[in-house]
């Protein structure tokens, strides 16, 4: 491409001694279309007899000074030429994936003090390099890397994928066109970062192994996170991550592919085709709603107050929030407040040391320090005591607490997720909850609805749990037990649902649930009717008659047609003057 300057890197050994060579034998080729700049792996430091031996062939680089091949800065080599003998470790991960040639020289170091000897190592050196320089150059070598390197470049930035890719140590050394595009992030500008220290959560959302300083996975992953782009936007995209390695097998770091799939996701959702998510399941538009939430509050790390009816399924939102978070490779550690005494309580969310009460026979860690980094989950956060409140309020505004008999405080990191099935705002109105811990707690409320307010979601429900319990068995429901399901009224909500399934797979001998095959307490608390209502004579009226059609009629027509006022003209209720017209004109005549 007319115009384009290309950047030739020359990789020495330990120092930048060949390298330095190099790059002057290749800068004196005088060609316009190329850059060059040359490195050592641990030092970008020259001999300096080199410059002696470069001045000796009339010529020298432009720098005296290399860079370390570990910091090039923002350069992106096109082509890395390797001089070192190690060369496959010299140029394995180098920043913008460049076309490598590697040349295996031995490093020209001769007895320390021998000077002469030095300076005709150096010379053979310079030799050798200028012979091989000369033909990269002059034969077309260096054209045939740099076309190959413009075909490269073309395929992968006109991928509708983004393609990163770092080393161990989180080094982005790739980034595509269109993962610029995606994250809004400019290549100059993330190469040769910490993929963690330039995107905020890095590019993973924090859930990769590398967030912890661990090894790269050896199987493909494909995970689906929600970023922030350069411009702040939440993205959602679907990732496909791939372990590296070099020739002797040796992990080198992870090749991610990614999509957007923001664009997608909500159009399915507000389609309707999404059915689940992280592994809440239903499509009712109360729940399309919270998957939409889900994402944006897990990012945060403010605490959220889940309510809803037992059942609903809280500790699912709860651990949704977690692992859609960047917190996910961290402790979710779950806690029912109200199955727990108060002392037992403490000690579960706090610790104890040994020797604090009877029984505390050693040292134990409590809830909060096991979740350092991660999640707690207090679930019944309504049912906790006034004491007990006050112990977690501190919790919650400094990030610290001591364990049950113990004057050492402890300082965690915890993200924290109450759930109730409570209305808190009667309870504080009562003087069982404090307000100043409920705003502490609820600083994002979310309401999981009941299922009788989605019932639509009751057949997929009920089929996703009959998929679960019975395994390989293939089995149904019959049109009268979806319907006896869909009309009940599910006090016990999901969690109900659920049961009722594990329930007919033990009484179902066939192929197909019927109606008999569901809990028959349910059966029988939908079965019997009310009981049946005395009816009552017509009450007397005006001039105690009982209640006739022309009587009514002609009230009805006294009160300018209003019902209400009739009934209080005829000294009835107005259930009393509906029921009689029911009765006496059904048809509303």
């Amino acid at each position: 491409m007319t115009g384009t300057q290309y950047q030739i890197l020359f990789v020495g050994g330990h120092d930048a001694t060949c390298s330095a060579m190099a790059a002057a034998f290749a800068a004196a080729h005088g060609r316009k279309d190329v850059r060059v700049h040359y490195s050592g792996v641990h030092s970008g430091r020259v001999d300096p007899l080199a410059w002696r031996v470069l001045s000796e062939f009339q010529v020298s680089p432009k720098v005296q000074e290399g860079l370390v091949l570990s910091n090039l800065g923002k350069l992106i080599p096109d082509v890395a030429v390797s001089l070192a003998a190690e060369s496959e470790l010299a140029c394995a991960v180098l920043v913008g994936n460049p076309q490598q040639l590697h040349w295996r020289l031995d490093e020209p170091a001769g007895p320390a003090g021998a000077q002469e000897r030095q300076l005709k190592l150096l010379r053979e050196s310079c030799g050798t390099i200028k012979r091989l320089v000369d033909d990269l150059f002059e034969r077309g070598y260096l054209d045939a890397f740099l076309q190959t390197r413009r075909v490269s470049n073309l395929v992968l930035d006109h991928m509708s994928e983004g393609v990163i890719a770092h080393d161990l140590n989180r080094r982005i050394f790739y980034f595509n066109a269109a993962a610029e595009a995606i994250t809004g992030y400019k290549r100059e500008d993330i190469l040769n970062r910490d993929c963690h220290e330039v995107i905020p959560g890095g590019l993973c959302g924090g859930k990769c192994s590398f967030c912890d300083g661990g090894v790269p996975p050896a199987a493909p992953a494909v995970k689906d996170v929600e970023i922030t782009t350069a411009g702040g936007e939440s993205r959602r995209i679907s990732m496909n991550v791939n372990f590296m390695s070099d020739q002797k097998g040796q992990p080198v770091g992870v090749l991610a592919c990614f999509r957007d799939m923001t664009r997608e996701t909500q159009l399915a959702r507000r389609l309707g085709e999404i059915e689940q998510f992280a592994g809440i399941v239903g499509k009712h538009p109360a729940m399309l709603a919270l998957y939409d939430l889900i994402p944006e509050l897990a990012e945060s790390s403010a605490p959220v107050l889940i309510q809803g009816e037992s059942g609903t399924g809280k500790e699912l939102v709860a651990a949704a929030l977690h692992n859609e978070g960047p917190r996910a490779n961290k402790m979710f550690v779950p806690v029912n407040c109200g199955a727990l005494p108060e002392g037992l309580l403490e000690s579960e969310l706090f610790g104890h040391v040994k020797g604090s009460f009877t029984g505390a026979i050693r040292d134990k860690k409590g809830r909060f320090e096991l979740a350092d980094g991660g999640t707690i989950f207090l679930d019944e956060i309504g049912d906790i005591s006034p004491t007990m409140q006050v112990k977690l309020l501190r919790v919650l505004q400094e990030g610290c607490f001591e364990r049950v008999g113990d004057e050492k405080t402890i300082k965690v990191d915890v993200r924290v997720i109450s759930a109730t099935h409570r209305d808190l705002q009667k309870e504080m109105a009562a003087g069982k909850f404090r307000e100043d811990l409920f705003y502490r707690l609820s600083v994002v409320p979310l309401v999981v609805p009941p299922l009788r307010e989605r019932r639509t979601d009751i057949p997929q429900l009920a089929n996703h749990f009959l998929k679960r319990f019975a395994g390989s068995k293939t089995i149904r429901f019959s049109s009268e037990a979806l319907d006896f399901m869909l009309a009940y009224a599910w006090p016990g909500n999901v969690r109900e649902l659920q049961n009722w399934i594990q329930f007919a797979l033990i009484k179902c001998k066939a192929d197909v649930i019927e109606l008999q095959h569901l809990p028959p307490i349910a059966l029988k608390a939908v079965a019997a009717p009310p009981p049946a209502e005395t009816p009552r004579p017509p009450s007397p009226v005006k001039g105690k008659q009982r209640l006739t059609k022309e009587l009514v009629r002609n009230t009805i027509a006294e009160a300018g047609g209003s019902k209400v006022a009739a009934a209080k003209l005829l000294g009835v209720s107005r259930a009393t003057l509906y029921r009689f017209m029911d009765e006496t004109d059904p048809a509303g005549s």
